[in-house]
């Protein structure tokens, strides 16, 4: 009966989870209470803090800008419009902006993929790889002016003086865009579990196969956002613009052909000018239109970018695995 009796006492006992974090002192819990509702009270603050610009942004460029929005202003361009003339609208600033975002996309997202594939898959930590991060960081922080020097220096020496088309526009983004990718898409990759890779090695698949079927396919999301960042952090540029692509008020489709507008470009130029002055007899005259059709411009380029960002999702989520 003892050693039964013995037995039973030596036997562990159970914990219930959700006491084992509970102290006896009543008063270590209050303060614990306090401290978390400090630290909960103190990131709520910080939020409103942070919400505080981008919702007066956002309300500062829908109010103004929402005067000017409508269909003649985003299927006109400004051709013939001059003084305070009301007509005039932003449909060659689209168009421009879409085709020099996409070739600089079509230049820089290749490269930053392969590049930051080279990082994560071969680099193995070696000089080159080292190298190459570190010129990657280096390139992360050049002012954004001296990307369209270079490449209206590129252009000088290989074409002639005096071209300006959007091709060169969208290799001066690419030299910023290209950073980002790299750096984003480098963590990406970094976040697929090596029990993968590893899993598709032992059943004999080549490396570049691994790369492309599992390391890729499982990355699919976060690399669409990594283009994505790039993408939104160049969009706005205006100064290496100004330098390479320049500014004209009819459409132009033609990347390696010719001066073609971005939208930013076009806030700038409209807003530069200030207010119009109204003249006798001139029916359609409105002193203030200019920044109208600046602010309109800048509510157009932040909704393209949520449009970007939607599309960028979906396709995200149609190429990113499925779970069972």
């Amino acid at each position: 009966m003892s050693a039964i009796t013995t037995a039973t006492d030596s036997a562990p006992t159970k914990h219930d989870p959700k006491k084992l974090f509970v102290s006896e002192d009543p008063g270590w819990d209050r303060l614990r209470a306090i401290k978390d509702k400090i630290a909960w009270v103190a990131v709520s603050v910080a939020f409103l803090f942070a919400m505080i610009p981008l919702v007066s942004l956002i309300w500062t460029v829908l109010s103004r800008g929402i005067l000017r929005l409508n269909a003649q202003f985003l299927t006109t361009d400004m051709v013939g419009v001059f003084g305070g003339m009301t007509k005039g609208g932003i449909l060659h600033a689209i168009v421009g902006t879409l085709l020099i975002t996409l070739m600089a996309t079509l230049i820089s997202a290749p490269i930053g993929m392969f590049t930051a594939i080279y990082l994560v898959e071969y680099g193995n930590g070696g000089k080159l790889a080292k190298a190459t991060t570190f010129f990657v960081d280096v390139m992360t922080g050049i002012p954004s002016i001296v990307a369209g020097l270079f490449a209206a220096a590129l252009f000088t020496l290989t074409v002639g003086t005096g071209y300006r088309a959007g091709i060169m526009g969208a290799v001066a983004l690419s030299v910023l865009m290209i950073p980002t990718v790299v750096r984003s898409s480098e963590e990406m990759l970094r976040l697929v579990p090596n029990e993968l890779r590893e899993a598709a090695y032992a059943l004999g698949v080549p490396k570049w196969k691994v790369i492309v079927k599992v390391v890729l396919r499982t990355s699919a999301a976060g690399l669409t956002t990594s283009v994505m960042l790039a993408i939104a952090r160049v969009i706005g540029e205006t100064a290496p613009l100004l330098i390479t692509v320049g500014f004209i008020e009819r459409m132009n489709a033609d990347v390696f052909n010719g001066r073609m507008t971005t939208l930013p470009i076009f806030v700038y130029q409209q807003y530069s000018q200030g207010a119009a002055t109204c003249r006798s007899g001139v029916a359609d005259c409105m002193t203030t239109i200019n920044e109208e059709r600046a602010w309109a411009a800048a509510l157009v380029l932040i909704l393209l970018v949520m449009i970007l960002n939607i599309i960028a999702r979906i396709i995200a989520k149609i190429f990113s695995p499925k779970g069972r």
